[in-house]
């Protein structure tokens, strides 16, 4: 005999089903917490100076390649974010930027893949942790390359460091090496770049050319020497 009561729980029942069935809601990740006064470097060395955008232009391929930073970076969708890391730069290939901008996060389960390099740049605050326990999560993680930047050496121990992940899983430092008075250098396969601590400013140089990548000065200086050789030619 089927009661009032009976039906009740068994639509109680039915609902309760259709909610596990139901899929998640997507859930986009929040904005990392504020900076702290300190940590002023990250905008100085890859703000201010267009670091970030000479990279990402030099990269080129904006459909499949993501030149980011700022963002939570995540294993899977998660709404705790205790213990996740939001690198101060992030470069991945071959992967979908438009989902990494509607997640709002670098999540490994959304891409199918790890970083190929990130890069944190030193500040009182964050450099013991730079050098010890980020490390040992993106090593865990399985990102391909992990590079520490410092301006004075105070903070990491050293002024340029860079780690690359072997096949067992663990990273082997990257030789890093003073290539000149005053300038520090060391070769991310990752980005086919050489990496420079060069008075205390972060650069990327070009391996084959020896010279840095374009920026918007260097590719100002060449159109007006262009113009400058054609009005020449022109006899103006």
């Amino acid at each position: 005999m089927t009661t009032a009561k009976t039906k009740k729980a068994q639509t109680n029942n039915g609902n309760a089903d259709a909610a596990i069935r139901r899929p998640e809601t997507f859930f986009k990740f929040p904005y990392p917490p504020e900076k702290t006064p300190d940590e002023t470097a990250t905008f100085d060395h890859l703000t201010a100076t267009g670091n970030v955008v000479h990279l990402s232009i030099h990269l080129g391929s904006p459909g499949t390649t993501l030149v980011a930073g700022e963002r939570f970076f995540a294993l899977a969708p998660t709404r705790d974010m205790t213990g996740l890391r939001y690198p101060d730069l992030l470069v991945a290939f071959d992967v979908d930027p438009v989902a990494y901008k509607e997640r709002n996060a670098y999540v490994i389960s959304d891409q199918g893949k790890p970083p190929d390099f990130i890069l944190e740049i030193a500040s009182p605050s964050t450099g013991r942790i730079d050098t010890i326990a980020k490390r040992a999560d993106y090593e865990s993680l399985g990102v391909l390359e992990y590079w520490r930047f410092d301006e004075t050496g105070r903070y990491h121990g050293t002024r340029l460091a860079g780690d690359r992940l072997q096949d067992d899983g663990s990273y082997e430092p990257i030789p890093v090496e003073e290539v000149e008075d005053g300038v520090l250098e060391g070769y991310s396969a990752a980005l086919n770049l050489n990496l420079r601590w060069e008075s205390g400013q972060l650069r990327w140089h070009d391996p084959e050319t020896r010279q840095h990548i374009a920026t918007f000065e260097s590719e100002r200086a060449r159109a007006d020497a262009l113009e400058a050789e054609l009005r020449l030619l022109r006899g103006d």
